[in-house]
């Protein structure tokens, strides 16, 4: 795997951003960035707010309504006109004329009434809406929770794929350096006769073959900054990272983890919670609903020629069958079984997460230490073959496969630096602890 891709790991998950950053940055100072100002974790926390404000719409619903109403009327509808007289306590011994009922002239009213409606028995609908709502609400929130964890995953990726870019260029340097003390020495070996000019030649290609790879590595590193910012709603990153790219404290085969309480298992047993309590609810609509009613009405001829009245009642309102009903309940009764399968689903996906996290940790704890040495066998070839050329022992060739093996193990090891750095933060993530040790 080339610096290139493994930079690419570290940019894939990115989020928006703004300002620039300054100074020194630690791995944690980008989490808590990503966590305080990125987009996307704005939205989530909006969606949060939501379900809260949702919730307290659900607790409310046992609260009493209170309807207020205005009306103003001019008609000769003949039942209406003698309603409105009635109401207008104004009826006559005049007004029982047949011709008088039959062909009444218009008349105008206006008036107004308040109402007061209180739900008593609802069948534990609105108790179960009402435990749901706070349940959605809950699951809400622990999917932010969620979410800050896997963003805080990204910008580990982001930050250490930055690090490794800058440390391919600096390699790319020192190679730099080295070629150029290299073509130094041929030259003057051939301009004294005792190497060919086709070495020089060869020595040039290479030359240009490391400057193309130190344009790419700082196209890389100047990528990979500005996708740090991105991810951490801060622009483009400038100043050092001071966290170190060496591997932290090595995890040992059989080690018990450290566990936490992952937010997505959460948000899946409150969501199962909901859909139960939802169930509950669509059931409570097929049951009997008991209510109270209380008002005041008046009605207007002019202001001192009125009507007033109240009223009180309590009434009960059965639906005996209803097929859209019974239809909602049905399909609450198979989200309820969905939403407990699904939560079964997501504690086996952790359970599988956690053992395929372990397993990269160990494999890339062994790949690194592989790479270790492989780096410094390859240096420690480099230096005698590199002795022997001066000595014309060995062929320039010789000196250039040392070198290639040197670029290719440094490649190797950066990689694994990398894949232990990631794998770590991946496994934090699986087990729900705290990545890099960071909490909201």
């Amino acid at each position: 795997m080339s610096i290139k891709l493994v930079t690419g790991l570290g940019l894939a998950l990115l989020a928006e951003g703004g300002l620039m950053a300054q100074g020194s940055l630690t791995v944690a100072e980008s989490i808590r960035k990503a966590w305080a100002g990125q987009a996307g974790l704005r939205a989530g926390q909006a969606l949060v707010e939501a379900r809260q404000a949702e919730a307290e719409g659900f607790r409310d619903l046992r609260l009493p309504s209170l309807t207020l109403r205005a009306q103003g009327i001019r008609t000769n509808e003949p039942m209406m006109a003698f309603g409105i007289k009635l109401n207008q306590a104004r009826i006559g011994a005049a007004d029982f004329n047949p011709q008088s009922l039959n062909h009444p002239e218009a008349i105008g009213a206006y008036g107004g009434s308040a109402v007061l409606q209180q739900p008593l028995y609802t069948g534990g609908r609105l108790t179960a809406a009402r435990r749901a709502g706070d349940y959605l609400a809950q699951a809400e929130a622990a999917s932010q929770e969620r979410r800050k964890q896997e963003t805080a995953q990204a910008v580990v990726e982001a930050y250490f794929g930055t690090q490794v870019a800058e440390q391919a260029l600096r390699w790319a340097e020192d190679s730099r350096s080295w070629i150029q003390g290299m073509e130094d020495f041929v030259d003057a070996r051939v301009k004294q006769g005792l190497m060919l000019e086709s070495e020089r030649q060869r020595l040039k290609a290479l030359h240009a073959q490391i400057d193309a790879q130190r344009a790419d590595a700082t196209r890389q590193v100047r990528s990979a900054r500005s996708g740090l910012g991105l991810l951490t709603g801060t622009g483009p990153v400038e100043g050092p990272l001071a966290t170190p790219l060496e591997p932290v404290e090595p995890v040992a085969p059989g080690t018990p983890l450290p566990s936490g309480r992952r937010g997505d298992l959460q948000a899946a047993d409150l969501q199962a919670r909901a859909a139960a309590e939802g169930a509950k609810a669509a059931r409570g609509s097929l049951r009997p609903e008991v209510g109270l009613e209380v008002g005041a009405g008046t009605l207007h001829h002019s202001w001192s020629d009125k009507g007033n009245w109240t009223w009180a009642a309590v009434g009960v309102t059965w639906k005996v069958f209803s097929a859209p009903d019974q239809a909602k309940a049905k399909a609450a009764r198979a989200q309820e079984r969905a939403a407990s399968d699904m939560q079964v689903f997501k504690q086996q996906q952790a359970e599988h997460e956690i053992r395929v996290a372990r397993e990269s940790v160990l494999a890339a704890q062994a790949r690194h230490a592989a790479a270790k040495e492989s780096l410094a066998a390859a240096e420690e070839s480099k230096r005698l073959r590199e002795a022997r050329h001066r000595e014309g022992l060995a062929p320039l060739i010789e000196v250039l496969d040392a070198e290639a093996a040197i670029q290719g193990a440094r490649t190797l090891l950066l990689q694994s630096l990398y894949e232990l750095r990631v794998s770590r933060a991946s496994l934090d993530l699986a087990t729900g602890t705290p990545i890099e040790g960071v909490k909201p």
